[in-house]
Parts: C-alpha cells; structure tokens; sequence
C-alpha cells in the first residue's frame, strides 16, 4: 500500500467530512480515495471513521492517528518540495487576495522565512472583499475572515477565533468595566464596518444557554481598512471596541487594552478561511505558498467548543447599512467547520 498517499487521503477525509468532498478537493475518484482508507484502516487494524449516511466523524483512535501524522505528512510534503527544488526551483508570482488584518498581523511577520525558503518565488498583495475575478482579477489564493461561498473552491478554516471588547486600563478605571453585555449600551464604542459596508451596531454575546444582542452607539466609526485607527483611539482611552483575539495581538499582550466580559462568548465571529481553486495546486508557486500558509497558521483551536463555525449571520455580505436593521436570522448556506460530518 502506497502508505504516505492513503495518510494524505485519511488527512483530507477527515478535514472535508466525507470521502466524496475529500475526492473533490484531491481532483481523484471517490472510490480512490475510499479504498486506500479502507486499506489503511485494514493495516492499522482499528477503525479511523465512524460511517453514517451523513458522512464520516473521526473516532477516538482517528483523533489520535490524526493528530501524529498531520504533521509528519507536512513534513514529508515539504521535503519532497525541497528536493525537487533542487533540480527545478518554483518561481513566478503568486497573487494573493487578503484582508489588511490577517496580511498585516498574521502573515507579514513570516513572509521574510518563506522569501529565505523560497527566493525565486513573488509575493503580489491584494485587498480583496469578495472571491470574485471582478473583485480581485489573477488571485491565485485568498485568505479572509468571512463565510465564504463559492462552491467552485476550495475552502479551509485554518484558525477560528472570537470576538472581545476591549478598551485601555485607564478608559476601565474612569467609566467602570462592565459586569454584563447589556452594561456595554451605556458606553461610547469605537464601531468599526464591514468590509462590504456594514456598521456593526449590535454585538452579540452568549454564554452557557443565555443569549443576548446589544445595540451599541458610538462617536467615532470606520470601514474595515481604517480599523487600526479605531484601535489607537481605544489605547488612548476614547472607548471600547469590539476586536478577534488572535493569538499574541500586541495591544493585548502588552496591556494598551485589557478584555472584558471573558465569561461571554462573543459570538458571530468569522473563521480565517483559505479559498483557492482546486487547479490552483498545480502550480509548484502556489502549492507552496498554500503549504506554507496552513504551516504558518497550524495550531489554532479549530476545534474548541468556544472556538466554532457558527452560522453564516444576515449581515455578512450586505454592502450597506447597521446590523441593526438587518434581520438576525442566519442564512442556510454555511460553511462547515474541519472534521465535521457533512453530507455527501
């Protein structure tokens, strides 16, 4: 048995769901990826998957083999690059569509690593609201906090993350911190809009199974690409905003701003997505890159009870308006979290 494809067709099933989507995104047969699956679980001698008509669900002892080869797989992967590397080096440009935060804040930092890496290889930067040629013509990758939902790519939740209020120590210690959401409608917030034009007038915020939305009015508001604006009134102490808590954030890390409410979820939160089309891997340049992105991100809780896949909330994509005024049912077509079961 081909061992290091049936661990690469195991690693897919187990993050699409099924052995059908895992086929789609492998660009192979469903019973392609099935049997060797099937074969490995044969020579293991345990069961990886619980099937069910609704697709496949890890079992505890595919948690565990999970989690021991993804990254010996990565390795593998990136050493075979390596080498190939050797007698063909990747070069070209790889396109990439991202919001200002994650470019900023998340990939910037390592781009020097992947430049050292890979030197023959460009890097080409684009703001990109929507997954679209007209909205971003030539993207080959895009990486966005969204709901994405184009069924003609392929779609990774590579970190999940939520939403907190936060404001300076000395904003806290001049109005009071908030013991309860419904507290925050008292205060002047920094509110920040969507990238399509959203105002984000209402938070939502729930904990075990309370639930609760608060309109909050503010003096100052800004669209997406202005939100570190919004953040430097916060640590000169004009008010609170509402911000994601990726990991090591410095305002966070260095005390400029100190979270409130941490025994709320703040809820509605967009996961980090990674978007390409399928045929966008063979390309060495951009597999690479792609590599090189899920090796950046790799350890964030995707799996965290409080770190989920919610739905898709009515305001994502609206191009104008207050959160306010949109209705808060949640449209049908959401994307599912990695190692759910989903249909095949």
């Amino acid at each position: 048995m081909d061992r290091l494809r049936s661990l690469e067709y195991f690693i897919a099933s187990a993050e699409e769901g099924s052995f059908s989507a895992a086929a789609r995104r492998l660009e192979i047969t469903v019973p392609a990826v099935a049997n060797l699956v099937n074969g490995l679980e044969r020579d293991l001698g345990v069961a990886l998957f619980e099937r069910s008509p609704h697709g496949l669900a890890l079992t505890a002892a595919g948690e565990a083999y999970l989690e021991a080869c993804r990254p010996a797989v990565a390795s593998l992967n990136a050493l075979d690059e390596q080498m190939r590397g050797s007698a063909t080096r990747a070069r070209g440009t790889v396109v990439v569509g991202v919001q200002h935060v994650a470019a900023r804040h998340l990939i910037c930092p390592e781009l020097p690593r992947f430049r050292l890496r890979y030197p023959e290889i460009d890097i080409d930067f684009r703001e990109a609201t929507q997954m679209t040629d007209a909205d971003a013509p030539g993207v080959d990758v895009y990486l966005s906090f969204a709901w994405p939902k184009s069924e003609d790519m392929v779609h990774k939740a590579l970190g999940i993350s939520r939403f907190m209020v936060c404001a300076s120590p000395a904003y806290w210690e001049a109005r009071g911190k908030p013991r309860h959401p419904s507290e925050l409608a008292r205060h002047e917030c920094l509110l920040v809009r969507t990238q399509t034009g959203t105002l984000m007038d209402v938070w939502r915020f729930g904990r075990g199974g309370e639930q609760i939305d608060v309109k909050v009015k503010g003096w100052f508001s800004c669209d997406n690409l202005h939100r570190d604006v919004a953040v430097q009134l916060a640590i000169a102490g004009q008010g609170p905003m509402r911000l994601l808590d990726w990991a090591n954030f410095e305002p966070i890390r260095t005390g400029q701003l100190v979270a409130v409410l941490d025994d709320w979820e703040g809820l509605e939160a967009p996961a980090l997505y990674l978007s390409y089309r399928p045929s966008a891997r063979r390309l060495a340049r951009v597999r690479l890159f792609i590599q090189f992105l899920e090796e950046v991100l790799q350890g964030w809780d995707v799996d965290s009870p409080r770190r989920r896949v919610g739905p898709r909330p009515a305001w994502a994509g609206v191009t104008a308006g207050r959160a306010s005024s949109i209705s808060r049912r949640p449209s049908s077509r959401t994307p599912r979290a990695p190692r759910r079961p989903v249909r095949d």
